[in-house]
């Protein structure tokens, strides 16, 4: 019997599902989730030598990874979105604290996908990211082995949970950011949104995203030169749809990453 997340995180990727239990592999025990090795067919998808979905193609974050946008098209359409965000002044970060925003890759919160499906937002994030992913012993939630492409440095990584931090969650609009922004504003339930909304959410290598910190593109963008559009738009995306303006430093920076 297939349970309803197997067939989430698995199908776009197969159409089909087989999980099979493995053992003598690993000492922690794992299950694997069966991706194929050739990638998805659905709007961008992953491979083991891709990085994912195209911003484009992704306006809810639910596929997986950060494609490079490398045609004229594609990157004139990404400075149109771009372009409608709004800009203000970086106000103070007095009062910020990561709780105002919900403890950390909490599962019950309305109104993002990916939501109340019994798996908290960060395995949710590796299993949607991850390739060869392979789940705890007897559950379907919990990833203790994958690897991932990473957009950020372009590098592959082999990650196991005893290396949790080899990987980190990046949120792409930074919850610090956000506050400054106007989300020391917003009700509680709405900072919680935009904290575990997969479309402000990328696994990507852990020192990349500790050296990011609360920055905007203006002061960080990714080593990965070739994915620099792709991450502006995301920021873009996340912006328009939170309705954050950014500063007009970030703004300008964003623009010129997707120049012609």
């Amino acid at each position: 019997m297939i349970s309803p997340r197997d067939c989430r995180v698995i199908v776009p990727a197969l159409g089909a599902v087989v999980v099979l239990a493995l053992t003598g592999c690993d000492p922690e025990g794992i299950t694997s989730g069966g991706q194929s090795p050739s990638g998805s067919s659905n709007g961008g998808g992953q491979s083991v030598t891709g990085f994912g979905a195209s911003p484009l193609d992704n306006a809810d974050g639910t596929k997986p990874g950060l494609a490079p946008l490398t045609s004229g098209a594609d990157r004139a359409a990404a400075r149109k979105v771009i372009e409608k965000v709004a800009t203000k002044g970086r106000g103070p970060r007095t009062g910020y604290e990561r709780d105002k925003f919900g403890y950390a890759w909490k599962d019950s919160v309305d109104g993002v996908p990916l939501s109340r499906n019994g798996c908290d937002t960060r395995n949710d994030l590796l299993a949607r990211d991850g390739k060869d992913v392979r789940f705890r012993a007897g559950s379907d939630c919990v990833v203790v082995a994958m690897t991932l492409k990473d957009p950020y440095t372009g590098s592959t990584i082999a990650w196991r949970k005893q290396q949790a931090t080899k990987v980190q969650i990046d949120h792409v609009m930074p919850l610090s950011y956000d506050w400054q922004m106007g989300a020391a504003r917003w009700s509680d339930a709405k900072r919680q949104q935009i904290a575990n909304d997969p479309l402000n959410l990328i696994p990507v290598d852990g020192p990349a995203n500790g050296s990011k910190s609360d920055s905007g593109p203006a002061s960080w963008l990714p080593p990965n030169k070739q994915i620099r559009c792709s991450y502006s738009l995301r920021f873009a995306q996340v912006s328009l749809k939170y309705e954050l303006p950014v500063t007009a430093a970030d703004k300008q920076m964003m623009l010129r990453q997707c120049g012609a």
